[in-house]
């Protein structure tokens, strides 16, 4: 095989390879790749090292349009492979047929605004609701006034991240509009004799059924436990008085599944129903009433959550109704970003972070304002898959699918961070610099600068990391326009002189390439990053026809999603 053979197969391997990893190829995938397909290179094997090298340079100097645009021209057949990969979907669901229709629900606790972690039953809940065309039930979980109080705007908060996460709600339920359906249950186990109502000091319970051994509560007659419920409705019980439990197997081997509470006294004003409540349902009592009034046919929740199934399982058989399926996922971590509602709380009251959508945070709000497009996050969660296995996100891997969302349709812009002043004499004519808008997409437009002179000389602003790499008679690419060469450098800024105008030119000397803009023409701008610091410098004077949301790269710097265009204000989201 000779060297021009080995050259077309690195091309063709390191295209599929940076199409597939952010449009970055790697020399070692590539080269094994040649190396499985054709062993006799094996005994050659740093020539070929040596050409996929030279070749992997190459690609990655092309933008991703260009690589994609190469990939389906030449090799579409491996271009089809990576597409039906990307569109990877759920497994089905077990056993609808139990029931007529497939009913999810997401039920969050309005004590803050939903998080990445959040996002992961979310999107099952939805994906399986359209699969079966079923319905997607939204229930607010908010019966613990004196534990998680609710907080108002987080209602509001939470329909706004589902609709900007793209998912379609059929029903929405507040817990605490649902006080007399609880009642109504409660009043009709006591009855039974299925559950009762318990004085009992807490320490002393405990060592009961610790025990094994029944507390004197539990085999009074109903009539009995009807009376201290009333009690406990009108005001009678304090606090921590009485509770209702459900009961169970004394001898279960668990502790955490023999005589449970199911309700109890709270005193805390509720922000949506005032002081009409005093007693509340505890989750697996609500819970579990809820599922079966809901009619919910598959439950995806967190494994964390395997004593509470078998809790609501006992009220099921109690109450003689069927169990919706469930599915267990794991949890969900983020190598970068705070997603605990509580530690957020606790950072918020002490000034550490700034609002709920601070960037350093994991929530919704802050990735949204970050740039994480919602499509990206239903594409992560349908990878992740719904499995009882922990994984923990890498933000790398979030802005690769990321990046190949938004990389099509965010224009591209100079960002000069830190201005420095930059001199260029003996320039030979004006000069006009057209910088596209999109390099794969000329018909966008460019961004035009005419270079006027004064005595052969301009004026730039160059940014100030760029002038850190730069020494006197260094070469200088100005990007889209001419090379200029390095005479000198002082406090005031940098001296050079113009050199020449061709591009291949820079690349043959291994020119610097930055980029610049004309002095006096750029806009104040902060630019906001993952660890909430600020950087300043100078946008191009175009950005402020932008609109707020809208995703731009500044180029060698990254992409941002624009929060404010007057004055300009931008979020760094990722390279």
């Amino acid at each position: 095989m000779d060297s021009k053979n080995i050259r077309v197969a690195a091309l063709k391997y390191a295209v599929h390879n940076a199409s597939t990893h952010e449009g970055r190829a790697k020399t070692g995938p590539v080269l094994g790749r040649i190396l499985a397909e054709f062993p006799s290179l094996r005994q050659r094997v740093n020539e070929v090292a040596s050409i996929v090298n030279e070749v992997v340079e190459e690609v990655n100097s092309f933008s991703f349009g260009q690589q994609q645009e190469m990939l389906s021209e030449r090799w579409p057949e491996l271009l089809e492979t990576r597409r039906k990969e990307e569109k990877k979907g759920l497994p089905p669901l077990n056993n609808v047929s139990r029931f007529s229709e497939v009913r999810t629900r997401f039920a969050p606790n309005p004590d803050g605004p939903l998080h990445l972690g959040s996002a992961e039953p979310i999107i099952f809940c939805d994906e399986y609701a359209r699969m079966y065309n079923g319905k997607f039930i939204l229930r607010y979980e908010d019966t613990s006034p004196d534990v998680k109080s609710p907080i108002p705007k987080m209602y509001d908060w939470i329909l706004e991240d589902l609709e900007w996460l793209g998912v379609k709600i059929d029903e929405v339920y507040a817990q605490s509009d649902r006080l007399e359906i609880y009642y109504k249950y409660a009043e009709r186990l006591l009855k039974m004799g299925s559950a009762y109502v318990c004085t009992c000091e807490s320490t002393d319970f405990r060592k009961l059924y610790m025990a094994k051994e029944a507390c004197p509560c539990r085999e009074l007659p109903p009539e009995t436990q009807l009376e201290r419920w009333e009690k406990m409705l009108d005001g009678t019980y304090n606090k921590g008085d009485a509770v209702v439990r459900i009961k169970t197997d004394l001898n279960h081997p668990n502790p955490a599944l023999r005589e449970w509470p199911a309700l109890r006294i709270a005193t805390n004003t509720h922000p949506r129903t005032g002081d009409k409540y005093r007693v509340w349902p505890l989750y697996n009592f609500s819970c579990g009433i809820d599922d079966h009034e809901m009619v919910i046919s598959h439950i995806i929740r967190g494994k964390e959550h395997e004593v509470n199934t078998l809790r609501q399982k006992q009220l099921n058989i109690l109450l003689g109704w069927e169990y919706p399926e469930i599915i267990n996922v794991g949890r969900l971590g983020l190598e970068v970003g705070i997603l605990s509602k509580s530690k957020i709380r606790a950072g918020l009251e002490a000034g550490t972070y700034n609002s709920w959508d601070d960037p350093r945070l994991g929530t919704l709000r802050a990735l949204k304002r970050r740039g994480l497009q919602p499509e990206t996050i239903r594409e992560l969660m349908i990878q992740v898959g719904p499995k009882p296995i922990n994984a923990t996100l890498s933000w790398p891997h979030i802005a690769s699918i990321n990046r190949r969302n938004i990389e099509s349709r965010a224009n591209r812009y100079f960002f000069i961070k830190d201005p420095v002043p930059l001199q260029v004499s003996d320039i030979d004519r004006e000069h006009i610099a057209r910088l596209p808008l999109h390099l794969d997409y000329p018909d966008r437009g460019s961004r035009d600068y005419l270079i006027k002179l004064d005595n052969g000389q301009a004026s730039f602003v160059i940014s100030r990391d760029d002038v850190e790499k730069m020494s006197p008679d260094r070469l200088v690419r100005l990007m889209g326009l001419f090379n200029v060469e390095i005479t000198g450098m002082d406090q005031s800024g940098v001296y050079a002189s113009y050199h020449s105008e061709g591009h291949q030119e820079a690349r043959s000397v291994e020119a610097i390439f930055i980029h610049w803009l004309p002095e006096n023409v750029g806009i104040k701008a902060h630019v906001v990053m993952p660890n909430a610091s600020i950087v300043k410098g100078l946008v191009e004077s175009e950005c402020l026809d932008l609109k707020i949301d809208d995703m731009i790269q500044f180029e060698r710097f990254g992409f941002v999603r624009v929060d404010s265009a007057k004055p300009f204000v931008a979020y760094y989201a990722h390279r």
